[in-house]
């Protein structure tokens, strides 16, 4: 006899429902007030190709400063945007993040801090679908928009399924600060995503 595929519990859907849709308002209501063009660009740590776009990217709009989150060693980071005239004073490297999550979950409130309400996104192509979806959460509760620029990179997207499982690791953190198992151990989260998306709440799966 085949086994009855549990459901998601009927409250915790109306719960993630309920949130989505509250912060779908609160992005639609800051958009109208956002700036005409990105205060500064952010690149996700995962490949050299990366920072070079973000160095190139940064030539057209010397007026930026640049962010990256977890990416090469400071001193390969240094001298490659010092190769493309990127005055070190516009370079900010940050080593907080420990996955695609925690690259906007470390910065958000500090961007925010600084004023800043509209970023270029710099990451590769396959990865970029599950880096927005994530960034429009977590950025978005925080008013912050952002400007997609993928770096060609010929692969194929990664699973829709990765997305789906940062962007409920998103809506936790956004509801209580905490994306990681953690929190979600003391109130017995794990156990119900975990039965839809193996290593849901893996901090180490970028």
């Amino acid at each position: 006899m085949p086994r009855r595929r549990r459901r998601f519990p009927r409250r915790a859907r109306l719960w993630l429902l309920g949130l989505t849709l509250a912060l779908g308002v609160w992005v639609w209501q800051t958009w109208a007030t956002l700036p005409a063009r990105p205060q500064a660009i952010l690149v996700l740590g995962g490949g050299t190709a990366r920072e070079k776009y973000a160095a190139a990217l940064g030539g057209y709009y010397p007026d930026l400063p640049i962010w990256v989150s977890s990416g090469t060693n400071p001193e390969y980071a240094d001298w490659l945007f010092r190769q493309a005239q990127v005055a070190p004073q516009r370079l900010h490297l940050d080593y907080q993040a420990v996955d695609t999550v925690s690259n906007f979950t470390t910065l958000a409130d500090r961007f925010r801090e600084r004023g800043i309400r509209r970023v270029y996104l710099v990451t590769s192509d396959y990865h970029m679908r599950r880096a927005l979806i994530i960034g429009t959460i977590v950025f978005g509760s925080r008013g912050i928009a952002l400007d997609p620029q993928p770096v060609p990179t010929g692969k194929d997207p990664e699973p829709l399924s990765r997305a789906v499982r940062d962007g409920a690791r998103s809506l936790l953190w956004v509801a209580t600060g905490d994306a990681g198992d953690r929190w979600a151990l003391e109130h017995g989260i794990p156990q119900v995503l975990r039965r839809i998306w193996p290593n849901a709440l893996d901090p180490g799966a970028r």
